[in-house]
């Protein structure tokens, strides 16, 4: 097979253990260096943090595996710093279309409106996004990656954790204040601490084919329904980088894995495909099965999972990576306000109340995709083709097909966190509502909401409050002022003015209206206007204050 990228080996080095002679302490270790691992080392790290990263591999992931980023994951990177490399390499799309058997039936936008600094998804390699994200955190004084360490034994004592890791060198133990755990589906760690791990494994297999070829074809996602080149079962098509396209075909619960990954069976499967002379090399085929499942607590005592380590889901949809990243995006500045003693560790039960939440609605809408694209019986196969037919012409049948529905972020409404609004909005910006993107101005330059936000609770005003910034001095929050036509001077160097009025209009904010952000970009409060007696309410609440 032809292979466009080349694959890193990354050094191991001995730990300061070994040469020392005895265990060290630090306050975070991350085990697992794919994608969710390293994004919560460089958002510890970004903290102020020393974060330890354990890995039993030194190299990033064989096969493009998760390809597909959405927009709220890249606007995480893009505020680590890591985003504009992703989005260059990557091949930016937002146009789905859905074929049933030889015709096409409609098409979707997944970002229908202008307006957004980052796009609605991009498809890259997995391994070109870990290498992108090991050489940022290898780039960072505070995170110290150790490759060909494997942990073997963990003890979990009243302050910290006690590891035991595996090297070429030897073992040796190690201690942390509190481990993060990111090592995949297959955790080791879940079983270490005794966590239980329920869902469903279903029993369909899926081919992956990873084709290198010049193809005419839009960047777009195609997915057919019983296509005349694959009858009675689906298939899937998306182009990468390097002219890389995936292809997933569906097999059937039947299919020999063995057998169907051989390029003989493999190749004619494509031609049928593309056509006989198409011309094309195979780059990395898989045959996958997968589950829909979750860890029963995401945080057993002082070891917090995230990633595939706490939930697995089909990969249809993109929510696995995705839901993964956004879970470290939760944790990050919680675990960090309750290691520098301005939040009590209760805070960090939230994490579960969120996640968990996240992770429910992610195997649901998961669950739900698959059983669409493998119907079980005969009803249901009648159904779907008869929702297939319907949607050709008629809108509301749209809405029930179910291809995998792309990942979007979840809120949370309900959460702990959240002060109830106290007077009427409309609009999306709801607390527990991770915040909309819009274009502004800064310093007569153009701007984005999110960068102005930066990484720590900030007290957004439309217009200049009833009281200066100097009323939430001590509060641990920044002050930023929206101006319509000339800004508000509230925090030096990070002042701005809502350039289109798109801002105000997603926000549906009136002169005085005041959002509380929190670290994660999610809306904690709002009012109707500045009072910095219900914002230090709000904020307490929001970080788990006792009463």
């Amino acid at each position: 097979m032809q292979q466009t990228f080349t694959y890193p080996e990354f050094a191991y080095r001995p730990s300061p253990e070994q040469s020392l002679g005895g265990p060290q302490r630090y306050p975070v270790v991350v085990v697992g260096a794919g994608p969710v691992g390293l994004t919560a080392a460089l958002d510890l790290a970004a903290r102020g943090l020393q974060v330890v990263v354990l890995d039993d591999n030194n190299t990033v992931s064989v096969g493009s595996r998760a390809i597909c980023f959405a927009k709220r994951p890249l606007e995480i990177w893009n505020r680590l710093g890591c985003a504009s490399r992703m989005v260059e390499k990557g091949v930016n799309w937002k146009v789905g279309k859905v074929f049933f058997r030889e015709d096409p039936v409609f098409a979707f936008d997944l970002l229908p409106e202008t307006g957004h600094k980052l796009p609605a998804m991009i498809n890259l390699q997995q391994y070109y996004l870990e290498q992108y994200l090991v050489e940022a955190c290898g780039a960072h004084p505070g995170i110290d990656l150790r490759w060909k360490h494997k942990v073997v034994a963990l003890e979990q004592k009243p302050d910290h954790v006690s590891l035991r890791v595996e090297t070429p060198d030897g073992s040796f133990r190690t201690h942390a204040d509190w481990i993060v755990a990111c090592d995949g589906a297959n955790s080791t760690l879940r079983g270490m601490v005794g966590a239980a791990f329920s869902g469903q494994v279903f029993q369909d297999r899926f081919l992956i084919a990873d084709v290198i070829m010049k193809a005419g074809f839009p960047p777009e996602r195609w997915f057919w329904f019983d296509p005349p080149f694959h009858r009675g079962q689906s298939v899937l098509l998306h182009k990468q980088a390097d002219d890389v396209w995936r292809i997933d075909f569906q097999l059937g619960p039947d299919a020999d894995p063995v057998e169907e990954k051989k390029p003989e069976n493999v190749i004619p499967r494509i031609r049928a495909m593309l056509g006989p002379d198409a011309g094309f090399e195979l780059e990395w085929v898989s045959i996958y099965q997968f589950a829909c499942r979750r860890i029963d607590r995401f945080r057993h005592g002082r070891v917090i999972f995230a990633g595939d380590a706490a939930h697995q889901v089909s990969p249809f949809g993109a929510r696995g990576a995705n839901s993964g990243v956004q879970d470290t995006d939760n944790l990050a500045w919680k675990l960090a306000l309750v290691i520098q003693r301005q939040a009590p560790e209760a805070l960090l039960d939230s994490y579960h109340d969120e996640r968990a939440l996240a992770a429910d609605d992610n195997i649901l809408n998961s669950t739900r995709a698959t059983d669409f694209i493998s119907p079980k019986n005969a009803a249901s196969l009648v159904y779907r083709n008869a929702v297939l037919d319907l949607a050709r012409s008629e809108p509301f049948a749209r809405g029930l097909v179910n291809s995998g529905r792309l990942s979007t972020p979840t809120p949370y409404p309900d959460s702990p966190l959240n002060t109830p609004d106290a007077s009427p909005f409309e609009g999306a910006m709801r607390p527990g509502t991770n915040c909309a993107d819009a274009p502004v101005a800064r310093e007569g330059r153009p701007a984005w909401l999110l960068d102005m936000l930066g990484d720590g609770f900030t007290v957004l005003c439309f217009g200049a409050p009833a009281a200066s910034s100097a009323a939430m001095d001590g509060s641990a929050v920044d002050a930023l002022a929206v101006g319509t036509v000339r800004p508000i001077l509230l925090c030096e160097g990070r002042d701005f003015r809502d350039s289109e009025g798109l801002l105000a209009a997603r926000y549906d904010a009136k002169p005085g209206t005041c959002y509380l952000i929190r670290p994660d970009q999610y809306v904690a409060a709002r009012w109707r206007s500045f009072d910095a007696g219900k914002i230090r309410a709000a904020l307490a609440r929001a970080l788990a204050m006792p009463g």
